[in-house]
């Protein structure tokens, strides 16, 4: 689950499935993975893009390899302890691979919590909110059942535009939908302008021969 919560960042999932296959076939465990070497993973994630979550998937299953004897801790804090593990991806494996009692908040649980309470602040701001109502949805036990349920909720149903209020379990709830206001939410700030940043790039070749380096880990053109 670890493997495909890391591919899955701003990623399909129909353009994840070969490299995961690949990646499962290659080395079938985190220790395995762990005892790659970086260029091999970077070379096998090579056409998926985002290469920073390459490098971090590496040093991740190096950590659980070294520091946990190949196994992952079991506790949303043990999982944030490690590197590329944010709190939306710890969240998520607790719950769903742990059965931990944690909510993971993503954009669809986002949508279906601001509709269902008609949460007025704007994103991002109203994060922590959300997190705190999202919480209050949790089934005493299952509680990674209750997380994708409410995902799958806000993917197939209470979608972006036109969700189809009519086949929502949750729609005698919706204080939104009650408003007939639900497309409106969640509120968001207007987004910023972005910063325009001007530079120079330069092709060195001789005769038939490219210069070719690759990308840097960080800064503006950072991979």
């Amino acid at each position: 689950m670890w493997l495909s919560e890391i591919m899955l960042q701003q990623t399909t999932v129909k353009a994840v499935g070969p490299y995961f296959e690949k990646f499962v076939a290659r080395w079938p465990d985190v220790t395995a993975l762990g005892r790659a070497s970086q260029d091999d993973v970077l070379r096998m994630w090579a056409g998926l893009g985002y290469y920073s979550r390459a490098r971090n998937l590496h040093a991740c299953a190096v950590a659980v390899t070294r520091e946990h004897g190949g196994v992952f801790p079991d506790t949303e804090e043990g999982l944030r302890a490690l590197p590329g593990i944010g709190p939306y991806t710890a969240a998520a494996i607790a719950a769903i691979a742990f059965d931990r009692r944690t909510m993971p908040v993503d954009g669809n649980i986002e949508r279906v919590v601001s509709r269902l309470f008609a949460v007025e602040e704007e994103l991002p701001q109203s994060k922590p909110l959300i997190q705190q109502l999202a919480a209050t949805l949790l089934a005493d036990a299952r509680a990674g059942d209750s997380a994708q349920a409410l995902m799958d909720l806000g993917s197939s149903i209470c979608t972006p535009k036109k969700p189809a209020c009519s086949l929502c379990p949750l729609n005698d709830d919706c204080i939104a939908r009650a408003q007939g206001t639900q497309e409106s939410f969640p509120r968001k700030a207007p987004k910023k302008s972005g910063t325009l940043r001007r530079g120079a790039a330069f092709v060195v070749t001789r005769g038939d021969e490219l210069l070719v380096r690759s990308r840097p880990e960080k800064g503006l053109l950072g991979a």
